[in-house]
């Protein structure tokens, strides 16, 4: 038999054994200000499990006057060459692909939330920066990136004299729903727009499985984790379209409130211009969904001319990766002496690091507990902040994090910010801190464990392939026999493991979220909720974004709302050889589970998991995403 089929049969036998991902951030220390947010609305958004009246962290645009506009005159006059600009210069960026919670290095490809963001921030104060001129594709990101970015546009709106406009070549609901944020909206002749509604897609297997002499046994508690459907269903369940069709139901509706507040509309004539299925741009000029119809050279024309640049001269322009290398202090933007400390975990959860794994494969337990620790034990951080992006992964991981949380929350406040997913291992995760924040579309919860295995004894007899296991013990053979299905005594012992599992994240879920054992269960079972909808049952305390997360920390370690704080990241990475050489970077962060992470994730874990479905819908996190089981299938397939 040939290598590669016996390496397929090998991935195959072990395909299900899942783990969750968060990022694995580096231990490089850099630090950013936290200036311009507020408390001015202290009852806005207000939610949550502890009853208690959060700030906002609201953005106030405080124009730098007096002596400090001299000074920040002399530091730009005396910056790097890099961080010089014109004045009435453009900032350019580009929106587009996959948009990461991690920072990256300059020679990292692909963008950052974060430093999206601080840009935006940099670009309100900064008095070179005339507009922000975005250009805005196809994304894949989930809709609460998209939403911390709209908050930022319209932070950057507030800052006198200057204007942000949009052109999108491309575009469907969640571009939209950015672009809709800036003053002007343009679009080329030709440009390509979908704005036909949501959808909401999921994957089933069985079938194929069952071609191929693949009988998957599984073992999973809560009947709305639906990450084992796809391999023992054909269709959906009803709770699996129940909670579906309440996911897609509340981002539809925030989309066309968002939607028809910004364009000046009714609810109801949006929704019935998505229904005519519109996608002629004169259309969408005429009914006035964008401004103008112009190709880019012709928008920077009409910049040139709003911001009085002759026509002879070509207008100043600074891009996203040369701007990010501008520094905060250079503006004038200094942090104050209070530190707060932020460890950023995105992807999947994994306890420890294989030998396969790159830098940013998701969150390895054993570094992410060092962060901790590190903070823990010092005692310069006034607070932290845990920002978790994941969807999980294993629980003895999960667990051990969740532990090292709740040390850290006992000598300083820990506020957990949850980005677009937090749920089961992540949730997990959250869980320990003394605060929950989330955006209303997080997808948060998924409060159950499922495992198994593939009994691959039918594709072994298909295909020649033998195995004989000698063993010692009842139960030895538990996981190591896959060519054979579970004996009554190993189906019942795996059963009670699982339900074990449960009930310690249930019953850890409902103390920390002060909450009775039978009320958890109540919105537990494996079910992912929006933010919004975790909000009104307990599950988190405030809806909002990274800059309410800090206002929170601030508040429960006695520091002024209008005193500066300095954030200390504790997960900046430091630039690869390769990177700085070719500019390439393996992006394996967010949401998305790639072949290579699983496979990575499956080398080392063995054990039961906390995990939300591995399948992501259509518009409702960025792009479908690959279904490593069909992957998997079809390496197999290929091989013979």
């Amino acid at each position: 038999m040939s290598r590669t089929r016996i390496a397929a049969i090998h991935r195959l036998r072990y395909s299900f054994t899942y783990t969750a991902s968060l990022s694995a951030t580096t231990l490089s220390r850099s630090q950013f200000q936290c200036h311009g947010y507020s408390s001015s609305a202290p009852n806005q958004g207000l939610v949550g499990g502890g009853h208690e009246h959060y700030p906002t962290g609201d953005f106030d645009f405080n124009p730098i006057t007096g002596w400090k506009k001299s000074i920040v005159k002399l530091k730009m006059l005396t910056a790097w060459p890099w961080e010089r600009l014109r004045y009435g210069t453009v900032f350019t960026v580009k929106l587009r692909g996959q948009i990461s919670d991690q920072l990256k290095t300059r020679f990292s490809p692909g963008l950052s939330l974060p430093q999206i963001c601080d840009n935006f921030l940099k670009a309100a104060y900064d008095p070179r920066i005339s507009a922000i001129y975005l250009h805005i594709d196809i994304l894949n990101c989930g809709w609460a990136k998209v939403e911390e970015i709209r908050r930022h546009i319209l932070n950057f709106r507030k800052s006198v004299g200057k204007f942000i406009v949009a052109y999108v070549p491309s575009c469907r609901e969640k571009e939209y729903y950015i672009a809709c944020a800036c003053e002007e909206i343009y679009a080329p002749p030709s440009a390509y727009f979908s704005l036909f509604g949501l959808t909401v897609q999921a994957q089933f297997v069985r079938g194929v499985l069952e071609n191929i002499g693949i009988e998957p046994q599984l073992e999973r508690i809560g009947k709305y984790k639906s990450v084992g459907d796809q391999l023992t269903r054909r269709t959906m369940s009803e709770d699996h379209h129940e909670m579906l069709t309440s996911l897609l139901d509340n981002i539809y509706t925030n989309w066309l409130d968002k939607v028809s507040s910004a364009r000046g509309k009714k609810r109801e004539d949006i929704e019935n211009f998505i229904n005519e299925g519109v996608y002629q741009v004169e259309r969408l000029k005429e009914d006035g969904f964008i401004s103008d119809i112009m190709y880019d050279d012709e928008v920077i024309t009409r910049l040139k001319e709003r911001l009085q640049v002759k026509t002879n001269k070509n207008l100043p322009m600074v891009n996203y990766r040369k701007y990010s290398g501008v520094r905060k202090s250079t503006l004038g933007l200094s942090g104050g002496k209070d530190l707060i400390a932020i460890i950023r975990a995105s992807g999947s959860i994994r306890r420890i690091e294989s030998p396969l794994s790159s830098r940013s494969s998701g969150i390895i337990g054993e570094k992410f507990i060092e962060k901790i620790r590190r903070v823990r034990e010092s005692n310069k951080y006034k607070a932290a902040i845990i920002r978790i992006d994941s969807p999980g992964g294993d629980a003895l991981a999960s667990d051990l994090m969740w532990r090292e949380i709740r040390l850290l929350a006992a000598s300083k406040p820990v506020i957990a910010s949850m980005s677009d997913v937090a749920a089961s291992g992540g949730y997990y995760m959250a869980m320990g801190a003394g605060a929950i924040v989330a955006e209303s579309l997080t997808l948060t919860g998924s409060i159950g464990v499922v495992t198994g295995k593939f009994n691959l004894g039918k594709l072994y007899e298909k295909i020649g392939f033998n195995k004989e296991i000698i063993s010692r013990g009842r139960y030895a053979e538990l996981r190591a026999a896959e060519q054979r299905s579970f004996r009554p005594d190993e189906a019942e012992l795996f059963s009670k493991s699982v339900q074990h599992a449960y009930k310690q994240f249930r019953d850890k879920a409902a103390v920390s979220r002060s909450m009775s054992v039978y009320k958890m269960e109540e919105v537990a079972q494996g079910r992912v909720w929006t933010g919004k909808d975790a909000a009104s049952h307990g599950l988190i305390d405030a809806i909002g974004g990274l800059s309410r997360a800090v206002a929170i920390a601030k508040l429960k370690a006695n520091i002024p709302q209008d005193r500066q704080v300095t954030i200390v990241e504790l997960s900046r990475p430091s630039p690869t050889l390769p990177e700085i050489l070719s500019g390439l970077g393996n992006s394996l962060v967010g949401v998305d589970t790639t072949l290579k992470e699983l496979l990575q994730d499956l080398t080392v874990s063995h054990g039961v998991q906390a995990r939300m479905d591995g399948i992501m819908f259509e518009k409702l996190e960025g792009n479908p995403h690959a279904n490593p089981i069909l992957t998997l299938i079809k390496d197999y397939l290929s091989s013979l």
